[in-house]
């Protein structure tokens, strides 16, 4: 496993990455202000729905897949998900074919995410987070009609200071760009006072590319234990439920 120090010294430098890479020594670190929870497996139960619902809405185009092969790509936008296998598939210029089975897709999930229920504790973890004065927002790979689906269902917009899908920025995870727009929408603009938390692999590389202060991953969703284990991380909690004593005791 790479520390954070590794990691950190590894990626691409940006001022935004050095900034909350580089603190002076014997200079006190700023108290998290921000907290960035992913959704699917985090803090809203996987049931294996996306990848299967994935699957589904490609082959009735045309499209093949594998569980297997979806899964690589957890946690990363789905409409750039459909492109990479319709493109493999059928080659470039394909974008209506991508659009119809994007559709589909927002279609049947945002229905089957009715009854789809918080992972045990989140609610309360929010609720704690933000009684402790941390801004709590959330990011997905789902676009803004599915994600807004189940925000508005549970009645979780007054607590989040933001809510970032993938069709907000311009590429998905793992790049940082949803952890960046998060804190533009929150007015956060030091990295070292953001804190994401994700139950896949490509939920850490997003944070650990932002150079965030922490990065938790949690074993309530896709990514088995090993694999959280094998990218950069302050921590691995069983799930979000532990996640406000975990800050409060090392933040």
């Amino acid at each position: 496993m790479l520390t954070r120090r590794q990691s950190l010294g590894r990626l691409a430098g940006s001022s935004v990455i050095a900034s909350g890479a580089a603190a002076a020594p014997g200079r006190p670190q700023p108290p998290i202000r921000l907290v960035i929870l992913d959704m699917g497996g985090t803090i809203i139960e996987d049931r294996g729905d996306v990848p299967e619902t994935l699957r589904s809405a490609m082959e009735h185009h045309g499209i093949r897949s594998t569980k297997e092969e979806i899964n690589r790509w957890r946690g990363a936008s789905k409409r750039e998900v459909i492109a990479r296998f319709v493109t493999a598939q059928l080659g470039v210029g394909r974008d209506d074919l991508i659009d119809k089975i994007h559709a589909e897709f927002t279609a049947r999930l945002i229905e089957i995410y009715k009854s789809v229920p918080p992972v045990k504790g989140a609610e309360q973890a929010i609720r704690e987070l933000r009684s402790a004065g941390r801004l709590v927002a959330a990011t997905t790979g789902f676009d803004r009609a599915i994600a807004l689906s189940i925000i508005r269902r549970l009645g979780w917009e007054p607590d989040l200071a933001a809510v970032i899908t993938s069709d907000d920025v311009p590429v998905g995870r793992p790049a940082p760009y949803m952890i960046f727009r998060a804190m533009e929408v929150a007015r956060v603009q030091n990295v070292a006072e953001v804190a994401v938390v994700g139950d896949t692999p490509l939920d850490l590389q997003s944070a650990n590319n932002a150079g965030v202060r922490a990065v938790i991953g949690v074993l309530t969703g896709a990514g088995t234990e090993a694999a959280l284990h094998n990218e950069p991380h302050t921590a691995i909690l069983p799930s979000v439920a532990g996640l406000p004593a975990f800050l409060s005791s090392k933040f």
